[in-house]
């Protein structure tokens, strides 16, 4: 039997209000050679059902049921029996616009040296998005290149999962997805990263990402703040923070100490602090000093910009760039 080109790569777990869009955007994409990966995670309603009935409509639709494991177990299983070379990521509660596979398929075929790429999403129902989510949405689709997404790699996760394409072979060699204490596909965007691999997002609209109070995203313990925040730890201390002892953390608030807390169950430790605020310049905080910015030495650790409050850190960026400072070597952003 002939492989297809595009394997869709779908766990679901009691999807059924939302999955007949999900399958009928699938059905109506003008790219046709694709095969959909439907692992149904122990569904208790008719997701099953649903399931069954679009795969005797259409033969390229798989479906596979298992006992209840997990969102990373599923990934895992499904990604074993995707065919193609190439995967489109999808879940079961999102909507692909009609050209998602084909412009994505093109652009990877014009570019073999992407290893994974992304496109615009836009979040729906919009009347009840929070600004938090909608300045989200605007953030991630601004990264389109490898330099705009590797200089933001740290600062929240580039990537809405359900709307990436990527090489299979690159993801079964770094061994898949893993089941950590943060999301796991935030962990596979910084493995990718560790090993060179390449990134880039189109700037078409291509999924609409549906968001809801029972997403995982705002349900799950490994997608809060804290386990973002070990998380880009983990990373850091493996690359950017390896074999370094301290660090200035600039920012100076209570993100800042939340990243003291972190850096320092990883044996790194906190030596100074930048801020802007009066009342804080001078003071010690946890034995380290707050010096203001214009008091950075030429000489000092690695920086850490963890400013929480939305809008400054393009202000901080500016400021470290026309004072000479380079991003990724002489500081890096966490928020």
């Amino acid at each position: 039997m002939t492989s297809p080109k595009i394997s869709v790569l779908m766990p679901v777990r009691d999807e059924a209000h939302h999955l007949p869009a999900a399958l009928t955007s699938l059905t109506r994409q003008t790219f046709d050679d694709w095969e959909l990966i439907a692992v149904d995670d122990g569904s208790q309603d008719a997701t099953l059902s649903i399931l069954q009935k679009a795969a005797n409509a259409d033969q390229r639709i798989k479906v596979f049921k298992r006992p209840p494991a997990g969102l990373v177990a599923s990934l895992n299983f499904g990604l074993e029996r995707c065919r193609a070379s190439l995967v489109a990521r999808m879940d079961g509660d999102d909507i692909c616009h009609p050209q998602r596979l084909e412009r994505q398929y093109v652009a990877m075929q014009q570019d073999p040296k992407l290893d994974l790429l992304g496109c615009c999403v836009r979040h729906f129902p919009r009347p009840r998005l929070q600004a938090g989510m909608l300045a989200y949405e605007k953030w991630q689709n601004a990264l389109l290149n490898q330099a705009q997404i590797e200089r933001n790699l740290f600062v929240e996760s580039p990537f809405a999962h359900p709307s990436v394409m990527y090489h299979k072979q690159k993801v079964t060699d770094l061994g898949g997805y893993r089941d950590m204490a943060w999301v796991e596909d935030y962990d596979l965007w910084l493995r990718m990263a560790e090993t060179g691999a390449r990134f880039a997002r189109l700037p078409q609209t291509l999924l609409y990402w549906r968001d809801r109070p029972q997403r995982l995203t705002r349900t799950a313990d490994n997608c809060s703040l804290d386990a973002f925040r070990r998380c880009k730890a983990h990373f850091l201390r493996r690359r950017w923070l390896a074999d370094v002892g301290q660090v200035w953390l600039w920012g100076a608030g209570m993100e800042g100490k939340f990243w003291r807390k972190i850096l320092n169950e990883t044996g790194i430790e906190v030596s100074g602090w930048i801020d802007i605020d009066p009342r804080k310049i001078g003071q010690q905080i946890h034995r380290a000093r707050v010096i203001a910015p214009e008091q950075i030495p030429i000489k000092h650790p690695p920086i850490l910009i963890c400013v929480g409050v939305r809008g400054a850190r393009q202000q901080i960026r500016d400021y470290c760039n026309s004072s000479g400072l380079v991003e990724g070597q002489d500081y890096i952003c966490v928020t």
